[in-house]
């Protein structure tokens, strides 16, 4: 009997380290963000809301 995937999902986490530091492959230290780094925050939460919204607009069209 065959089996089919219909769906992968791949999560990846990008964490920006200061470039003072070594390429380690542990977590950012203290989690503490500049004020540079919001609106580059705020954009990603925007593009994957409005991703998040399109995929379930296709969902309900099925």
């Amino acid at each position: 009997m065959p089996i089919e995937i219909r769906e992968l999902v791949i999560r990846a986490r990008v964490e920006e380290q200061p470039s003072g530091q070594s390429g380690s492959s542990g977590p950012a230290a203290g989690g503490a963000s500049t004020s540079s780094a919001q609106p580059d925050i705020q954009q990603i939460v925007a593009i994957c809301a409005e991703e998040v919204m399109r995929l379930l607009k296709k969902q309900n069209e099925r």
